[in-house]
């Protein structure tokens, strides 16, 4: 391989300490690494401790106020935000790594020294929006990234593809024409949000594409919804990067979902969504995904696609529902492509 996959991620600085039980821990990082040399790729990766976001990056998407009164939180002995949503002492900083991790990843991938990036990001992202933490999130790195490709000019076409919808990136991107947000997610599920004729407002009216599978669905559907919805929504934006918010909860061991993907599905999604843009601008983010050994699996088949390797642990799936999901969507999307109300 002439060019390494650029892995920005720290689990020994990792200070965002989840209180006993919480299925968002530590572990699920190092089992993600794990499987990229099991994928037989130990030797194309190059591994770079992540830097801090500053303030100031953070508040390219994130309400100041958020970002002050996480800090406090942090710096006061931390504790609950929400039900499911917890930071530690550590957590201020670590969550700042995890944005600088997505920010260092955009760096290397522009000065053309990797095809490829991941960014281990940990707390994971999607579901904070401008002014609200939740979900396991504190601030979201996807966003944070994007803003920073949109300011310097780029056209970013997001795709999120962790079993539950990406409501804070979202509620960032809703308006905004230069970034086309799509989600595939199990509906209805955590954080009910992400129906099919959520498509955007004004200027960014289209170009948020929800596509809500039900419990069971398999990765035919997924494939057929790309090639239906998301590839003609992305050929007409025609982006110039490409952010995957790589949740890896949808495969069908995982503890917390109910649908039925495995890591070949997974690396047939990242084949068809590389095909939008070039080698040195697709990057992804860890989000989701509670089984470490399903998380090893998909990460390890995903960076092998990516880099034209077929590692394949388990076989696709297909024979599950969702078909008519794909459609109602598909008619949401080009009933707003044609102007009609």
């Amino acid at each position: 391989m002439d060019r390494p996959i650029a892995v920005f991620a720290a689990a020994e600085l990792d200070e965002h300490a989840e209180p006993e039980g919480h299925p968002e821990r530590r572990g699920r990082l190092d089992a993600s690494l794990a499987g990229i040399p099991a994928a037989g790729l130990a030797d194309a990766v190059v591994l770079s401790e992540p830097r801090l976001a500053s303030v100031d990056e953070l508040v390219r998407v994130h309400d100041a106020d958020l970002v002050e009164r996480i800090r406090v939180h942090c710096a006061s002995g931390g504790g609950n935000i929400d039900a499911d949503t917890y930071a530690a002492p550590g957590s201020w900083k670590t969550a700042r790594r995890a944005a600088g991790a997505v920010l260092d990843a955009v760096d290397v991938l522009e000065r053309g020294d990797a095809d490829v990036a991941f960014a281990g990001s940990r707390p994971p992202g999607h579901h904070a929006e401008a002014a609200t933490a939740m979900g396991f999130c504190l601030f979201n790195n996807v966003a944070v990234a994007a803003a920073a490709l949109v300011d310097r000019g780029e056209r970013v076409a997001i795709v999120d593809w962790d079993v539950h919808h990406g409501n804070g990136t979202q509620d960032i991107f809703y308006s905004d024409p230069d970034v086309v947000f799509v989600s595939f997610h199990q509906f209805p599920w955590y954080p009910f949000t992400g129906r099919p004729d959520e498509i955007g407002e004004r200027a960014g009216r289209g170009k948020t594409v929800n596509i809500a599978m039900p419990a069971g669905a398999t990765g035919d559907t997924y494939r057929l919804a790309f090639n239906q919805i998301v590839e003609p929504v992305a050929r007409r934006f025609d982006p110039t990067w490409v952010l995957v918010s790589a949740g890896f909860d949808g495969h069908r061991q995982d503890p917390l979902t109910d649908l039925g993907l495995t890591s070949a599905d997974y690396a047939d999604l990242i084949d068809t969504i590389c095909d939008l843009v070039p080698p040195g601008r697709r990057l992804l983010f860890l989000e989701g995904g509670y089984d470490y050994e399903a998380l090893a699996h998909t990460a390890g088949a995903v960076a092998g696609r990516m880099l034209d390797v077929d590692y394949r642990p388990e076989e696709p799936t297909s024979g599950g529902p969702g078909a008519e999901h794909v459609e109602a969507a598909r008619a949401i999307h080009e009933q707003a492509e044609s102007g009609s109300s």
